[in-house]
């Protein structure tokens, strides 16, 4: 006759939520073999951590300080001297594209965690509080999915005055509504798994069922879509920068380079392609890898979302 099973923690090792560890090794292992078969999701990965380490590490590596003016090497073309060549006040575009990598992605993890951390609260509240609580959390949440985010993050970033804080917080306030929705159909689809349901008789409190079984087997969609929307936080940030409701020159921030460089694309093209170029690299890496992780978890993700 088999043992009965009557600790939770044995029960969790036996659970779906037991055998995560067992699980994300498979997926790196599959992840692996598509990517020797898949060429193009490879490259992508390879931009993204290549990017991720030019914000990490561009600045101590920058040849020249990004708010150094000199007019008398203003409008160089790109050289042996300064490869990415000079802006209009003489500052080396290369060392401004290196910063602007550390403040580009630095903003971008800022607007994704906040977004993520409200956008997780309100859905698992949703999923878990009842069906009065969850009418008015998804009523609330369809309120703000019905603004396209871009529309609604200029008008917030105008209100709050703009500046690099400012687009942060709008952006953040505008890209949570699609995480709630995404997370309210992950736990509830997750609550009623067979191994929650054992827990909940075996008498495990509701605060460890959330944060010990019901979370964690929840979220790893959740990841998925946060890379995705790494390419779409960074192209949103960068364009509240060149219209202005963003990050404003001197800063070397991507958007606002490319703004600058608009004005003199004409006489001085390098000005505005260095920092066009390593967005469009940055949300290109990015993407790929965000379809990449998608298309192993779960290719209904985006259906899910409902963005």
């Amino acid at each position: 006759m088999s043992a009965v099973v009557s600790d939770p923690v044995m029960l969790a090792e036996r659970s779906p939520g037991g055998a995560s560890m067992e699980q994300r090794e498979g997926r790196t292992r599959r992840i692996i073999a598509v990517l020797r078969t898949h060429p193009v999701e490879a490259i992508g990965l390879c931009i993204a951590l290549f990017m991720v380490l030019v914000a990490l590490f561009g600045p101590l590596v920058a040849p020249q300080n990004p708010d150094d003016v000199s007019f008398a090497t203003r409008m160089l073309p790109p050289s042996a001297t300064n490869w990415f060549g000079t802006d209009d006040a003489g500052r080396d575009v290369l060392s401004r594209v290196l910063y602007g990598a550390r403040t580009t992605l630095s903003s971008v993890a800022i607007v994704i965690l906040i977004a993520a951390s409200v956008g997780t609260l309100v859905g698992t509240l949703a999923a878990l509080g009842g069906r009065a609580v969850d009418e008015f959390l998804m009523r609330l949440t369809d309120i703000g999915l019905s603004f396209p985010p871009l529309v609604l993050a200029i008008g917030l970033s105008a209100a709050f005055g703009g500046g690099l804080t400012a687009a942060i917080a709008a952006i953040s306030l505008s890209w949570w509504p699609g995480y709630a929705r995404l997370v309210r159909t992950l736990v509830a689809d997750t609550a009623n798994r067979d191994f929650v349901e054992n827990a909940r008789v075996l008498g495990v409190s509701r605060l460890r069922l959330v944060l010990r079984h019901i979370l964690p087997n929840a979220l790893d969609l959740l990841f998925v879509q946060v890379t995705l929307d790494i390419a779409f936080v960074a192209l949103t940030l960068s364009g509240l920068s060149f219209i202005g409701a963003g990050a404003r020159p001197p800063s070397p921030e991507w958007g606002a380079m490319i703004s600058e460089g608009s004005q003199v694309i004409t006489s001085a093209w390098w000005v505005a392609a260095f920092p066009g170029i390593a967005l469009t690299l940055t949300a290109i890496g990015f993407s790929l890898v965000g379809d990449l992780l998608r298309g192993q978890l779960d290719p209904r993700l985006k259906t899910m979302l409902g963005r």
